[in-house]
């Protein structure tokens, strides 16, 4: 599916190029190193290049394509397992059919499209597009009616008439044009105009045509009136009747040989216009291929010579037709297109064949993909497994979800490709998953909850330490937390708990206060974390003045070695107004707690070098804190003996 690319100012014959594969690109450039000659210091190309696999995701019109497409997939794979038989196949050739109306609808505006470009180069491109877009809805409605229909002998020729006259419809302008003039019978496409309505098998429209000529030439009128009375009786199988194609063959036959009696008799000898459509109607192939410029193609040619020398063809049989009609209408002077080759292989019956071409040809894989998958839910690929361990129809959609997930928003389209591919889907996803840029917190939570839906576990936690990280370097503390602890990631929130308690040593205030006043049974992903929600507590209970249970919380994170060493200045600090108390907070036991946790406190700080100004400043404010200290210390304990002694003495 990836073509041949030329880089521009790059001649790899000469240079070694080096290039690293990615979801959807290719990243190529040019190294210092060359073939033959002497290695250069300095690459001549020094540019690195992006080639895209998929360049279809970015047309803004094939964009609808995929989007409509998707929920006609989405809905192919809910269709209850129990619809069988007759209710199914209807069910199936309408999917196949809202399938074809998206590829039609994306195809007309994107003739307008063409049509409105000033730049000629840009008219061309989309007109390329649009021949694509036809093709596609040719093949696919040729395998609709051969695959999916399942059309017997009678029936079969009535699709594929349906099928040209759809796909071959410049005729219908040509109609409006001579019946628009003043003089419809002396249009100068007037001939051209009924000869290609019979080639189509519109003969009621051919019949009112020849009746216009028939009443401004009354030379030739009797001769239109017979051949409109043969277009007229011409034996067809209409929808619906009870006719048996035994009967249909024998009417079919006596209206040939009266068709043949008028051609020998000389009847139109005087109308040579007339009497090639005699020889159309009789199935002459010699008076076929005169109309080749007309037919257009040699499919056209195929179902007109059907319809004139065998109406009740057996789909078993179209490929001898087929390959005949194709040989006849090129007559060696020119090779099969690829397009020539997909419907050949469609006659044939052979639908992996047109599963292969197609991917050789199509320049994205949503064809390939969508068409393999409604043909397998027809049970039509059921013995068709890959060596690699998938099915053909698993690889397709695979394929064609990878390519989606090289496009910003198109990759959620994607997701449920692979949710559908039952062997390798949940793989690929998550491989894929991992590799969309979080470019917006919005986006994240979006794929966050991708992930969560379908229990990707791994995947949630990476995802949420990469917005945790994000978050720290933009200093949005509360966000970083909360994913830290969405990620169930120890360590992380242990290092934003560390954050929280620096800014609040200099600022002497929390940020995010609902975050941590609400942590919940989460504040023990951590020890850290536990701290920062017990330490929010005792402010807490401080504030409200609930000096008992603050003193007491606030001596439990120091004794239970929770609270870092670091921090134990600061709590300390923070008892201080507790100790200064009118009543009294801290009892003796508790007290002696406090005054060993400053010992241990003070008798293991490191002794520094040679001390700096600052160093001896910090080193002031430490001793100062901790004669403070000691002193309220002190007094509290004299003050809780005195009280302890009082009490016990009464």
């Amino acid at each position: 599916m990836l073509l041949s690319k030329l880089i521009p100012g790059v001649n790899s014959s000469k240079k070694q190029m080096c290039f690293d594969w990615g979801p959807g690109e290719m990243l190529v450039c040019e190294t210092s190193f060359n073939k033959k000659e002497k290695s250069e210091t300095v690459p001549g190309c020094p540019v690195i290049y992006i080639i895209r696999k998929d360049v279809d995701v970015y047309s803004q019109i094939l964009r609808k394509l995929f989007n409509e497409s998707h929920g006609i997939f989405v809905g192919l794979q809910r269709i209850e397992e129990e619809l069988t038989g007759k209710s199914r196949k209807a069910q199936l050739v309408r999917v196949s059919k809202n399938y074809r109306s998206v590829i039609r609808a994306c195809m007309e505006e994107m003739h307008q499209v063409a049509i409105a470009a000033k730049d000629p180069a840009c008219s061309r491109q989309f007109s390329s597009q649009v021949s694509i877009l036809s093709a596609m809805e040719l093949i696919w409605n040729l395998c609709e009616i051969l695959f999916i229909e399942v059309a017997p002998a009678g029936p079969l020729l009535l699709h594929l008439l349906d099928w040209v006259r759809l796909h071959v419809c410049e005729v219908d302008n040509l109609l409006a044009d001579v019946l628009g003039s003043e003089n419809p019978r002396k249009h100068e496409s007037f001939w051209k105009l009924v000869t290609i309505l019979v080639l189509q098998g519109r003969l009621d429209e051919a019949r009112q045509m020849l009746s216009k000529e028939a009443d401004s030439s009354p030379t030739s009128a009797g001769m239109c009136r017979i051949l409109g009375d043969l277009m007229r009786t011409m034996p067809v199988l209409s929808p619906g009747t009870t006719q048996t194609l035994t009967e249909l063959e024998l009417k079919w036959q006596h209206w040939h040989e009266e068709c043949e009696r008028h051609l020998q008799d000389g009847t139109f000898a005087s109308s040579p216009h007339l009497e090639s459509l005699c020889k159309i109607m009789l199935g002459d192939e010699a008076a076929l291929l005169e109309q080749k410029e007309l037919l257009n193609n040699w499919y056209h040619f195929l179902v007109t010579r059907l319809l004139y020398s065998h109406p009740t063809v057996k789909p078993i049989d179209l490929h001898f037709y087929a390959q005949s009609s194709l040989d006849l209408f090129l007559g060696g002077e020119s090779s099969p297109e690829p397009l020539d080759n997909i419907l050949m292989a469609a006659f044939e019956f052979d639908i992996h064949q047109v599963i292969k071409e197609c991917s050789i040809a199509l320049s994205n894989w949503w064809f390939v993909a969508h068409l393999t998958d409604l043909l397998d839910h027809c049970k039509l690929l059921q013995s068709h497994n890959l060596y690699f361990g998938s099915n053909m129809r698993e690889f397709l959609l695979l394929e064609y979800a990878s390519g989606l997930f090289a496009h910003h928003s198109l990759w959620q389209l994607g997701v449920d490709y692979f949710d559908y591919c039952p062997e390798l889907g949940r793989v690929s996803l998550e491989l894929h998953i991992e590799r969309i840029p979080l470019s917006t917190e919005q986006k994240a939570l979006k794929v966050l909850r991708i992930c969560e839906q379908r229990q990707m576990t791994e995947q949630v936690r990476s995802i949420c330490k990469i917005l945790a990280m994000k978050a720290v370097r933009n200093n949005r503390l509360g966000s970083a937390l909360s994913w830290s602890i969405r990620a169930k990631d120890a360590a992380f929130a242990t290092l934003v708990s560390d954050r929280f308690l620096r800014d609040y040593c200099e600022r002497g205030c929390f940020s995010d206060l609902d975050l941590i006043d609400n942590l919940g049974p989460a504040m023990m992903l951590s020890d850290r974390l536990t701290f920062l929600g017990k330490y929010r507590e005792f402010h807490r209970l401080y504030g409200e003045k609930r000096f008992v249970d603050a003193a007491s919380l606030l001596l439990s994170l120091m004794t239970s070695q929770i609270a870092p060493r670091s921090f134990w200045m600061t709590l300390l600090t923070d008892a201080l107004p507790l100790l200064e108390q009118k009543q009294v907070i801290f009892s003796a036991e508790q007290t002696y707690e406090l005054m060993r946790c400053l010992e241990d406190l003070t008798s293991g700080r490191p002794v520094h070098g040679e001390p700096d100004a600052q160093r001896l400043q910090d080193d002031d404010i430490e001793t100062t804190k901790v004669e403070m200290l000691r002193l309220a210390l002190a007094r509290n304990l004299a003050r809780a003996i005195i009280k302890e002694g009082s009490l016990e003495g009464s």
